[in-house]
């Protein structure tokens, strides 16, 4: 069955930055694009990137551009999210999605953690 397992939350000061990463299974990883999404408290769910299955054509929301990057090894079947220059906004739930080939979601991890704090 396809699993999506996000990993590399915690806390970070502003200014910092983390690397989350999205483990993938159970469906051909490098056939798919697969998106970043979070949730900050009380918040509803916010797009924040989305890569294409060969990695070539990344999209970014206005809100992470130029901080965020998003990446993925399809040799290890792994997605990733580096982000710099946190902020406290960025505090949030992050979630890793897999697009179908139409382009909808059908598959979500359970979340990783981000706290963005002094």
């Amino acid at each position: 069955q396809v699993q999506l397992v996000e990993s590399g939350g915690g806390l970070v000061q502003p200014g910092g930055s983390l690397r989350l990463s999205c483990a993938a299974s159970g469906f051909t990883f490098s056939s798919y694009s697969l998106s970043w999404v979070r949730q900050a408290p009380g918040m509803g769910l916010e797009w924040l990137s989305r890569l294409s299955s060969d990695g070539t054509n990344t999209y970014y929301a206005d809100s992470v551009k130029g901080r965020f990057t998003i990446s993925r090894d399809n040799a290890e079947n792994t997605l990733y999210l580096q982000m710099d220059s946190l902020k406290s906004e960025d505090t949030a739930v992050y979630y890793c999605a897999k697009h179908t080939h139409s382009g909808y979601y059908d598959y979500w991890g359970q979340g990783t953690q981000v706290i963005v704090s002094s």
